[in-house]
């Protein structure tokens, strides 16, 4: 039985200044960096996710191929990579734009909570959204 998600992968170009988005504009937290020496798993292995939780992390990892740069800021083609929940929409978006993230137009409402689409300093897009209470599945 599958029992969580722990580890999901966004390739960057450049590391550091991930971790600088992620941390100093986003606010997340940063989990692991750690220089990796294993046969094939060279490299740096660096994490971030939100502060209230540990689980699940962000890998911030290092397109260090031709195949992994052509991927960098269209990881899942043009749909929602990461969406990032809110408890206070208005105040987060606010913060957000005033310290340069870029945001896909306007906030919109819908029935599972206002939301705005921004992306990373790779072309990376996510979702900021604070949810709406829903009803219970049918």
């Amino acid at each position: 039985m599958l029992t969580d998600i722990t580890h999901v992968t966004l390739l960057v170009e450049d590391q550091d200044e991930a971790l600088e988005f992620y941390t100093g504009t986003l606010g997340l937290v940063k989990r692991d960096d750690v220089e990796m020496e294993e046969e094939g798993m060279e490299g740096r292995w660096l994490t971030v996710s939100p502060s209230d939780a540990e689980f699940p992390q962000i890998a911030l990892t290092a397109a260090d191929t031709a195949e992994k740069r052509e991927r960098v800021g269209s990881q899942v083609a043009d749909h929602v990579n990461l969406v990032f929940a809110t408890d206070d929409f208005d105040a987060e978006y606010e913060r957000l734009r005033e310290a340069g993230v870029e945001f896909h137009g306007e906030p919109t409402e819908n029935p599972w909570g206002t939301e705005a689409v921004f992306e990373d300093p790779y072309g990376n897009v996510h979702d900021l959204l604070e949810p709406a209470e829903m009803g219970p599945a049918e």
